[in-house]
């Protein structure tokens, strides 16, 4: 679908209300970006192109003009099934993404077949001087290496991890508090050795106590570990 006719589509959604919202929750866009498509209408709208269309021009398209077609362009990378098309994408739109909300929502299905291909590039990815690489590498750690493919090697990797961008620590601390919520007996050391910053520590610890899949008794040991301010 030529790029005019997928803008003209996105506009023919907006939603000048949700438009607002996004403008206060995604504070790295530009306003004059955001069309204010509903998440559940560009998914609808993503999966019609993938089916119907040559996606290919509009992938190539880049850097897109708004937020709103950045958002179409994840959940399209999303539906890819081949796996080295997928990975190829990946690569081309990351240094292109600049806001959490598009980072996030970029979970590729085909990722999900075999994620053991991902690691020479989540290693890669974890090492970029972009933010939302960054970002996404601790994402797909968390995605795909939390479970039965967990390794300590693997939240090594996202401790050691330092910087002074808020929406590398916030993915930082998500990732710790997902692994106390499922690998507590291996994570409990880097909160207890204090092998993150202070604000991701204690971060990491209140996302863990406002989960519910960690049980009481363990929220109280870690309330225990915040790092309290001299």
């Amino acid at each position: 679908m030529d790029i005019r006719k997928i803008e003209s589509e996105l506009f023919s959604y907006q939603d000048l209300s949700y438009a607002q919202l996004q403008i206060r929750t995604i504070p790295t866009v530009d306003a004059s970006r955001i069309i204010g498509v509903r998440t559940p209408q560009l998914r609808l709208f993503a999966k019609r192109l993938y089916k119907e269309s040559d996606t290919v021009s509009f992938l190539n398209e880049l850097p897109h003009k708004y937020f709103d077609e950045d958002q179409l362009h994840a959940f399209i990378i999303s539906l890819e099934k081949d796996i080295d098309i997928c990975i190829a994408n990946v690569e081309a739109f990351l240094p292109y993404v600049d806001n959490w909300a598009t980072c996030d929502q970029m979970s590729p299905k085909a990722f999900k077949k075999d994620p053991e291909r991902l690691l020479p590039y989540i290693d890669e990815w974890i090492r970029s001087d972009k933010t939302y690489t960054v970002r996404f590498a601790v994402g797909m750690l968390m995605e795909h290496f939390l479970d039965e493919r967990f390794d300590t090697k693997y939240a090594d990797m996202v401790a050691g991890l330092r910087s002074d961008e808020y929406y590398i620590n916030m993915m930082i601390a998500w990732y710790f508090a997902t692994a106390l919520a499922k690998q507590y007996d291996a994570c409990i050391p880097y909160i207890e050795e204090h092998r993150l910053d202070t604000w991701t520590h204690n971060k990491a610890i209140q996302k863990s106590v406002e989960s519910y899949r960690i049980t009481d008794e363990r929220k109280l040991y870690l309330k225990s570990l915040k790092i309290r301010k001299k």
